[in-house]
């Protein structure tokens, strides 16, 4: 843990931001990175229907167009002076959080936690409960 990153995933949402004020002190107390990664869904449809005016593929690289440029604000917005690095992926984002924290480099992932409960909780996949619960390294989940 102590010699390696923070893995810091991002929706861009103000819960995840939260938690980028505890991923930034706990990389401050390491003295270590920070990787922030955010994966963008892989859409889909039949172009054979005509649902889409565009191709998922046009659709996809649009929406990661979209996550760099917020990326890019975010990072101008950091002061600090630690190793920042980012990452965009494309795919489902249990999967590909999962992948990079369980990928060797990563010493601790600090998640936020959007708190649904109830029915909310029942109907979508919690995040990071599932990364606490399958990654292998430390996880800090913040509310």
């Amino acid at each position: 843990m102590r010699t390696r990153n923070i893995l810091w995933p991002t929706d861009f949402s103000d819960t995840s931001s939260h938690a980028l004020s505890y991923a930034i002190e706990m990389a401050n107390l390491y003295k270590v990175g920070i990787r922030i990664v955010h994966v963008v869904d892989q859409p889909f449809g039949d172009e054979n229907y005509m649902i889409l005016a565009v191709t998922p593929e046009e659709l996809a690289k649009t929406m990661e167009a979209a996550a760099a440029k917020k990326m890019h604000d975010l990072l101008g917005q950091l002061n600090t002076d630690l190793k920042i690095e980012t990452v965009i992926r494309r795919g489902d984002a249990i999967a590909e959080i999962l992948a990079e924290a369980n990928s060797g480099d990563i010493g601790m992932v600090v998640i936020a936690s959007h708190g649904r409960s109830g029915l909310s909780h029942f109907l979508n996949d919690n995040v990071a409960e599932t990364i606490a619960n399958k990654a292998t390294c430390p996880v800090l989940v913040v509310k």
